[in-house]
């Protein structure tokens, strides 16, 4: 009886401690949430989740919790090496025909995010897939010195072998060729084997912040959302097209997919393939200082003369350096502001921003996809409808297929585009590149594009969408309040 009764104190004195521990642990996230200076409205979602909510909110920080702000890429001794094998002055003085807006612009983008400025670059755009790739993959099939590439998804199917063959070919024929994948938006077998062929070809081929065991599981948040190439220091190209044959379109069904990406010469090639020197450096590979060259584009219809900078952003840095700079561009704009986005969850400062430019009689459009490619930020990017429609902001659903550009218009002469979402996730918490162009030229041409997908557009209205069905709106409300992480 004395063993059974000492038994059972055991067990209860191990279950004393077990909560006595958890309960440490909560209160040590608690704390650790009050004291990271998070906004205050975020700080309380975790206080709460912690405490009401422990084993869920225990494992839900585990992912989303953790902060890696004020995290150095790249050492200050490896970014002088990096800064000295470049040709041009951070940024050099700024010529008087840009506007005031965009001087200051500038200059934001090159303090938050160390973005040069580059002059005098040629730019292609493509807003389809199929003319695209064939210029991408002929441009790939006469590197001679080096090719760096990287996309967030590199799928194993006709499109991915076909960029596959063209590299090992490429890497056989003596040029160095350097890949970086996401980890898990490359995710499977297939497309493991593809890399494993790219390896055995003489790639060097490097996931981003792959996950090895359970104490890596924060890099769940951290995503390598870049989609970028440079091609011998003299062709580049950024935008948001992945290399996977639903980017080419639905032939069967007819529905499109329409995206944006740049394609350059120019001193700004420069920019990009520094970034990417940063990320190869970043997994633990050599600083890559290879030279880059100038040449001008032989492309009929390329704009000249553009200036241009390369605006990384991520998790790492001290500031959200594109949520900063799309903020001041719309908060700046006189004329008109025009957004198209696969998923628009803005947070509450960009919405403000948009709603003040459209109340003060700024045309403002947002130009969104009916369907996304993901149900649930379909119903999470709806939920943000009627606040847009109240201040008069135009809201454009695109029909046609799925609409997956990333462009920021504003007025006349500022343009953006690159793998940056008009969301949440983008802001914070994935690694993301725009290049950001001042340039009436481009502008005139991204408008073209933009009007010519507002012709496959239906606009709503605020009586029209007040009439959706009851439980749209419920699904609509409770994604809303998963889009910090969606």
């Amino acid at each position: 009886m004395a063993l059974t009764d000492f038994m059972h104190f055991l067990v209860r004195l191990l279950g004393w401690g077990a909560g006595a521990a958890y309960g440490l642990l909560i209160l040590f996230l608690v704390a650790k949430v009050i004291m990271s200076h998070r906004r205050p409205m975020n700080a309380l979602a975790w206080v709460t989740a912690l405490i009401f909510f422990p084993i869920g909110g225990v494992v839900l920080f585990a992912v989303f919790g953790p902060s890696i702000r004020n995290t150095r890429m790249i050492s200050r001794k490896a970014r002088r090496k990096l800064l000295n094998s470049l040709p041009r002055t951070p940024l050099p003085k700024l010529d008087r025909n840009l506007s005031r807006e965009n001087r200051h612009n500038i200059r934001l983008a090159y303090t938050v995010a160390d973005a040069m400025l580059y002059p005098e670059n040629d730019v292609e755009l493509f807003n389809s897939g199929g003319p695209l790739f064939e210029a991408l993959f002929r441009d790939l099939s006469r590197a001679r010195h080096y090719i760096d590439l990287q996309f967030y998804i590199i799928a194993a199917d006709s499109l991915g072998n076909r960029l596959a063959d063209i590299l090992t070919e490429r890497a056989g024929a003596g040029v160095k060729v350097r890949v970086i994948y996401d980890y898990i938006g490359s995710y499977g077998n297939a497309e493991q084997a593809l890399f494993r062929r790219l390896r055995r070809g003489g790639v060097e081929v490097h996931s981003f912040f792959r996950i090895d065991n359970p104490g890596q599981i924060q890099r769940l948040n951290w995503r390598n959302h870049r989609k970028v190439v440079v091609i011998d220091g003299s062709l580049g190209y950024i935008g948001g097209f992945n290399v996977a044959e639903r980017y080419l379109g639905d032939r069967k069904t007819g529905r499109v997919w329409r995206d944006l990406m740049a394609r350059l010469s120019g001193p700004v090639v420069a920019g990009l393939r520094n970034q990417f020197a940063i990320d190869w450096s970043f997994m633990g590979q050599p600083l890559i200082t290879d030279p880059v060259c100038h040449t001008e584009m032989q492309a009929e219809d390329a704009v000249r003369n553009v200036h241009a900078q390369i605006l990384p952003s991520g998790p790492t840095g001290r500031w959200p350096s594109a949520s900063y700079l799309f903020f001041r561009a719309i908060t700046a704009a006189k004329r008109r502001v025009w957004i198209q986005t696969p998923y628009f969850l803005p947070g509450d400062e960009l919405m403000r921003a948009l709603q003040c430019a459209a109340l003060s009689g700024v045309d403002v459009r947002v130009m969104t996809p009916r369907k996304a490619d993901s149900l649930l930020l379909t119903h999470a990017s709806a939920a943000f409808v009627e606040e847009c429609l109240l201040a008069g902001i135009k809201v454009c659903f695109y029909e046609a297929g799925m609409l997956h550009s990333k462009l920021l218009l504003v007025d006349d002469d500022f343009s953006t585009l690159g793998s940056t979402n008009f969301d949440y996730r983008s802001f914070e918490h994935n690694f993301e590149e725009n290049i950001v162009m001042y340039s009436p030229e481009v502008s005139r041409r991204l408008s073209e594009m933009f009007r010519a997908d507002l012709a496959q557009c239906t606009t709503t209205t605020l009586s029209l969408w007040n009439r959706r069905p009851r439980r749209d709106k419920l699904i609509q409300a409770l994604s809303r309040l998963l889009s910090p992480i969606l």
